[in-house]
């Protein structure tokens, strides 16, 4: 923070630039309208130069609108994600809160669906050229209003700095051994060690080549009325081995809490979204809601030379069945293609009905691979089943 104030005293050899949905006609219609399935191009910049700042609003779409950026002509997006997810609103639902890289700003909070504008302020440096679009995978038109501001600079400036990357994943449910088990229990607690947990956990980042990792944000929807997390993070950098060379202790503690999540958003870490929040008055307080955090390694990225596998556990030894998703930034050596979403109808949010029940929709589902139970889990199951 300090060296960001610093540098506005600093004269840099360089020309600002903005791209937006200004009404060219010089009315006041200062934005776009989208038709459904149509790809959109917001901003087309020939370099070297910087994009510093991103800024968006509109009524609706968090999930079916994509983001698709495309750095130096690569024949390959190295950012694909849904509009809300980017900005860390997860779930299609907007809620205020501020961060060192985004911030959102709402009328309404914890709703789904509803005006919101949203800032990016993570340096996305190019070489040749930015190339960014959105992608319209809804059924309706989709209005659209956005600033994109960057800086042309000499090809120095950017020589040294990486290309920024940001995926989408989603499991929806997380394949978990024994959902009906809670959290915090002794039947919880099996052994998730080795190539199980290289194999089970929950993926957050999966690339390969020379970059360093940034940070994420997290959604759970949490389909019971207890706490979701105690599911360590395994960070593996150029490959396996055990122990991965980060293993942390627990949800929380990597996303910089302690003791569940709170109603905080700071620089580095936060709730986007808190679960208690997003729980209607309006239906029996038995169920969980929905939770986005997230954590940015700003002084602390994680280094990789060859290929990186950031990962956590869904519950300890991932016995836990509720809906995952997240998006995982970082910044490479190269442009490199980041995983591609699932179809518009299976990112949708998994919704309550009016007596407080989960609607699970199969043609909403994206299940996770099961975890394949063993000797010891097969005996936790049996336990609890007894001991309920």
């Amino acid at each position: 923070m300090l060296s960001m104030i610093s540098d506005l005293s600093h004269l840099r050899d360089c020309r600002t630039g903005r791209v937006s949905s200004w009404d060219k006609g010089g009315r006041n219609a200062d934005y776009w309208r989208i038709a459904p399935g149509e790809t959109r191009v917001l901003a087309d910049i020939d370099g070297p130069g910087v994009i510093t700042h991103i800024w968006m609003t509109q009524p609706n779409h968090y999930r079916e609108v994509l983001l698709k950026f495309t750095w130096d002509g690569a024949r390959s997006a190295s950012v694909l994600v849904p509009l809300g997810d980017f900005f860390c609103l997860g779930h299609g639902i907007v809620n205020s809160f501020e961060s060192l890289l985004f911030t959102a700003s709402a009328n309404r909070n914890n709703v789904f669906n509803s005006g919101c504008a949203l800032n990016c302020y993570a340096p996305m440096p190019f070489a040749e050229h930015a190339k960014i679009e959105l992608i319209n995978q809804s059924k309706e038109d989709h209005t659209q209003y956005f600033y994109v501001d960057y800086e042309l600079t000499p090809a120095e400036q950017v020589a040294e700095h990486g290309y920024f990357h940001a995926e989408f994943r989603r499991t929806n449910p997380f394949g978990g051994w024994g959902h009906e088990i809670e959290v915090n229990t002794p039947q919880a607690n099996v052994a998730n060690k080795g190539r199980t947990a290289w194999e089970s956990n929950y993926v957050i980042v999966d690339t390969k080549g020379r970059g360093h990792y940034i940070g994420c944000n997290l959604s759970v929807t949490n389909f019971q009325n207890t706490w979701w997390g105690e599911g360590d993070d395994m960070i593996w950098v150029d490959g396996y081995k055990w122990p991965p060379d980060l293993h942390g202790t627990g949800s929380e503690d990597y996303l910089n809490q302690a003791w569940g999540m709170q109603r905080n958003a700071f620089s580095r870490n936060g709730s986007s979204i808190y679960e208690p929040d997003t729980i209607p008055n309006t239906v029996a307080r038995d169920r969980g809601g929905y939770q986005t955090s997230y954590v940015f390694h700003i002084e602390n990225p994680v280094h990789f030379g060859k290929e990186l596998k950031v990962t956590i556990e869904h519950g300890h030894g991932n016995h836990l069945r509720n809906e995952m998703s997240s998006v995982g930034y970082w910044y490479a050596a190269r442009p490199t293609k980041v995983a591609t979403p699932p179809p518009v109808a299976k990112r949708m949010p998994v919704m309550l009905d009016s007596q407080g029940n989960w609607i699970m929709d199969p043609r909403n589902q994206c299940p996770g691979r099961p975890i394949k139970l063993n000797a010891e889990m097969k005996r936790m199951k049996q336990a609890w089943a007894k001991k309920k």
